[in-house]
C-alpha cells in the first residue's frame, strides 16, 4: 500500500512542481530538496484534499516536511 500511495504523491509533486519524478524520494524535503515554496505546498494540499475527499487541518499541515510525511498521513486516512 505504501508504495502505491508514494507513486501517487510522486505524480502529484512532479506535475505541480514541474520536476522529474525520479528526483522524488520518500526522504525528499518538500521545500529543501524539491524547491516548493509556501504557495506550492498550499496548492498541493488543496489538490490532495480535493482528490481524496479529505480536509487536512492546519496543525497537521505544519508537520509535513518530507514526502514521507504526506504519504504517511494519507495512508492513515
Amino acid at each position: 500500500m505504501r508504495y502505491a500511495m508514494f507513486e501517487k504523491v510522486k505524480d502529484l509533486l512532479s506535475e505541480q512542481l514541474k520536476i522529474d519524478r525520479e528526483r522524488i524520494t520518500l526522504r525528499s524535503g518538500i521545500k529543501e530538496d524539491l524547491g516548493a515554496d509556501s504557495l506550492d505546498v498550499l496548492q498541493l494540499l488543496m489538490t490532495i484534499e480535493e482528490k481524496y475527499g479529505i480536509v487536512i487541518p492546519d496543525e497537521e499541515l505544519a508537520t509535513f516536511r518530507t514526502v514521507s510525511d504526506i504519504v504517511s498521513y494519507l495512508e492513515k486516512k
